[in-house]
This record gives C-alpha cells, sequence and structure tokens, in this order.
C-alpha cells in the first residue's frame, strides 16, 4: 500500500515575486507576510526554500531546480514589471512540468476577464448582477441605479472607490469615460446590489469544502456610495474605509442561508475553474445571493479572510498552507502517485 504523505517528505519552493518599481515599503511588507508563510510552512515539517523573482525572467529564476523533487508554492502575483501577468507565472510552470499550487493558467486567464466570467456564471444559472460592458462613455439602455463601474481587467479593487457607485446616466457616462482614460480598458457596469457582503473561502478539487463564511459590515456607512470594498478598504491603513469596514467571522447566517451560499459559492468556484482554493465575493438581496467575483488564488497572507476562516475551523496558518501544498501534491509527477492524507 503507498504511504501517506506527511509535510516532511514533501519539499516546497516558496515562490513569489519583487517588482523594482515598489516603493521601500511594499518591499518591506511583502517580504514580511512571504516570510510568515514560509516560517508558518517550515513549522509543520516542510523542508521549505524561498525563490524570490526579482525581474521578468522567470524561467531564469526557475532553472536548475527539479520538478519532480518538490511542489511549488505559488505565491507570485505577476512577473515583475508586467501587469495582469497572473496567468504568465502559472504557464511557465506549467511548461516545466512543475507541480504547483492554485489554478492553473488558463483559469487564471478567465479570471482576468470579468464580463467572460460573468458569462459563464448566467450560463450556468448562478446569479450574478446585470452588467454591461462599455467601450464609450455613452450608456445607452442601461436602466438599473444605483448601478457600479469597474475596470474590465483589473482586480483587488483597484480603480474601486465611492465614485464608482453612480445613481443617474450622466454620472455613469462620466465614470466610465474616467475607466477608460486611467486604465485604457472596457468599462464594466453593473447593477448595485445594496446588500450585505460575504467573502467565502472554500478549498478542495472533487470534494469542494467552504469555510466559515466572513461577513464585510458596513453598518457604519449611510450612504450608499460608501457600501463597498474600495481598494483604500484593503491597503490605505487610516482611510476611511479601511477603518470602519468591520469584518465578522463567522458572518451571521441561518442554517438554512449557509446551505444556500454553500451551494451558490461552490458552483461559482468550479464556473471559475479554481484549483485547491480560492474565494467567491458574494452579496445578499431580497433572499438571493449574487456572485460579484471569483477569486482562484485569493490572498493567503496571515491575515487575509482565507487563512482567518481557516483558523476558525481549527487550522493554523501552517496548517493552512500545508494542506494547499498536499492539494497540489496529488498532481506531482512523483509525489501524485502516492497517497496524498488530507486530515
Amino acid at each position: 500500500m503507498p504511504l501517506d504523505i506527511v509535510p516532511s517528505d514533501l519539499p516546497v519552493l516558496l515562490l513569489s515575486g519583487m517588482d523594482a518599481s515598489w516603493t521601500d515599503q511594499e518591499k518591506e511588507e511583502v517580504a514580511f507576510v512571504t516570510r510568515q508563510l514560509e516560517e508558518a510552512i517550515a513549522a509543520v515539517g516542510h523542508p521549505t526554500e524561498p525563490l524570490m523573482l526579482p525581474d521578468g525572467n522567470l524561467a531564469a529564476c526557475l532553472q536548475g531546480y527539479d520538478p519532480t523533487a518538490c511542489i511549488v508554492f505559488n505565491w507570485c502575483e505577476n512577473i515583475p514589471g508586467k501587469p495582469r501577468s497572473e496567468f504568465l507565472v502559472a504557464k511557465e510552470l506549467e511548461q516545466r512540468s512543475f507541480a504547483f499550487t492554485g489554478a492553473g493558467s488558463q483559469a487564471l486567464v478567465l479570471a482576468g476577464d470579468k464580463s467572460r466570467v460573468k458569462r459563464i456564471l448566467r450560463q450556468r444559472g448562478i446569479p450574478t448582477p446585470e452588467w454591461r460592458l462599455f467601450r464609450r462613455p455613452e450608456p445607452k439602455g442601461w436602466t438599473w441605479f444605483p448601478a457600479i463601474v469597474k475596470a474590465a481587467y483589473e482586480h483587488c479593487s483597484e480603480g474601486l472607490t465611492r465614485e464608482s457607485v453612480v445613481m443617474t446616466a450622466g454620472e455613469m457616462a462620466r465614470r466610465i469615460e474616467y475607466v477608460l482614460d486611467t486604465y485604457r480598458q472596457p468599462a464594466m457596469v453593473e447593477d448595485f446590489i445594496d446588500g450585505r457582503e460575504f467573502h467565502v473561502s472554500l478549498w478542495g478539487n472533487g470534494h469542494i469544502e467552504m469555510l466559515p463564511p466572513a461577513e464585510m459590515d458596513f453598518s457604519l456607512f449611510k450612504e450608499a456610495q460608501d457600501r463597498l470594498c474600495t481598494y483604500e478598504s484593503k491597503f490605505v491603513p487610516g482611510s476611511k474605509h479601511y477603518e470602519c469596514i468591520e469584518t465578522l467571522l463567522p458572518a451571521p447566517l441561518t442554517d438554512v442561508d449557509l446551505l444556500e451560499l454553500e451551494k451558490v459559492c461552490r458552483a461559482a468556484y468550479q464556473a471559475g475553474e479554481c484549483r485547491d482554493y480560492g474565494r467567491i465575493d458574494v452579496r445578499l438581496r431580497d433572499g438571493l445571493f449574487y456572485v460579484l467575483d471569483v477569486n482562484p488564488n485569493a490572498d493567503i497572507s496571515a491575515d487575509a479572510s482565507l487563512a482567518c476562516a481557516a483558523e476558525l475551523a481549527g487550522y493554523s496558518y501552517g496548517e493552512t498552507g500545508s494542506r494547499i501544498a498536499r492539494l497540489a501534491a496529488k498532481r506531482h509527477p512523483r509525489l501524485g502517485k502516492a497517497k496524498t492524507h488530507l486530515p
């Protein structure tokens, strides 16, 4: 009988990136959270080696590493100097036959195209807000207000401010023009679901487990334009949204609502081709859960919602990283032949 894989038998190559254009503070923050993950995984028994990508040459960075001798923990959001290049990291790893954590390159290409994700959700009968893509600031035929205007190919709430929520056709036209001029890409307009928001972390392949959902509590905000997760709410300490949006974990939901939320999020996880782990952003209005976004390779920093939800479910930070590594190990050309024990 094959032996279970234990952490000491599973070397992890922790791949991350460091962009030269970042500020010193940003570099320090990335280095800190990377060390946190490295030390946590090592503490549960994985032989761990950090590999920092300092420039755009990922092939040279990986040269000399044996794909049959390790799992790559893909912590690399982009190739330095190449915006929206997360899929290229996965593609290079695939071409070199590395087993790595998280989504494959095609799933990451899909995740980067909000309109394509929306079409797939709609085709599968998964509730998602009404939407339309605009390449000109002419919002003809749009009737849902309030609406929210986003850059079609950005993520991490890039460009989202209170001005993104518009109440009239005139406001909408101006915000579309802002997105077109600033980001040089189409603007996606959605029906703004002014309801409760949940960030739902899931993990697994085949058998998909929902971790305790987190609710973003907007109760301190009186105006609809403020009831959203902006870029500042995630990355700018001291800002109004960063300080005043409270995270409720676990989210206060009835058993019936939890079952329905899990059903919707599992379907969205599969529709978005998530692998190993992911996060689904959802809003509730009139008893219906609407999927806002599908996030393969969601943030798993120690203070992010996935790690916090896993901790509530009984997993230390190191155990969370180990579980993700062992899910990836099932795809390993050698280690995958053994039974990967997952508690």
